[in-house]
């Protein structure tokens, strides 16, 4: 996959996860701030423009913005290293808040879902994930279901102008 394209889709991650649960918390803003400032980790994109651009995007309809994103999951092909990458950030984003909820864990295990790594891998790099990655009886129709049950239970808001500039 492009450099360009996985640092976009590492961003919608972060923020996807970010906003999954209808609350875009400082600290998770403050935790992309940081990964991009520390470790360039999305590139050399313009951070408040990207960020501002995404919260257009999921303030006009922000179910389809996530039903979107899990697409662009399936259709990119990334590597086993870039889909680590890609489960780091998403789960360090849930983390931000300190609070994690049972909808961020839904939309975690949908993401998972539509990865190829094997948690094997995962676990290896981080055991702190297992909660993350516990096995549900996995069927097609249960994933169908996963996702439908996170889109059904969930009305998403639109979202306040993000200050860009926390300290």
């Amino acid at each position: 996959m492009e450099t360009i394209q996985f640092n976009r889709l590492l961003l919608k991650t972060a923020f996807s996860c970010m906003a999954c649960d209808g609350d875009i918390d400082k600290r998770e803003i403050r935790l992309i701030r940081q990964l991009h400032h520390d470790s360039n980790i999305f590139g050399d994109m313009d951070m408040d423009k990207e960020l501002e651009s995404l919260l257009l995007e999921i303030n006009k309809d922000g179910l389809r913005f996530l039903k979107d994103y899990f697409s662009e999951l399936i259709d990119h092909k990334l590597s086993q290293s870039d889909e680590l990458k890609l489960i780091e950030v998403a789960i360090a984003t849930i983390k931000a808040d300190e609070k994690v909820e049972y909808s961020e864990i839904k939309f975690f295990k949908v993401i998972r879902s539509k990865l190829n790594i094997d948690n094997k891998l995962i676990l290896e790099k981080h055991p702190d994930f297992e909660d993350y990655l516990e096995e549900d009886i996995i069927t097609e129709s249960y994933l169908l279901r996963l996702q439908d049950d996170f889109f059904d239970a969930h009305d998403m808001p639109k979202f306040e102008k993000i200050d860009l500039h926390l300290e």
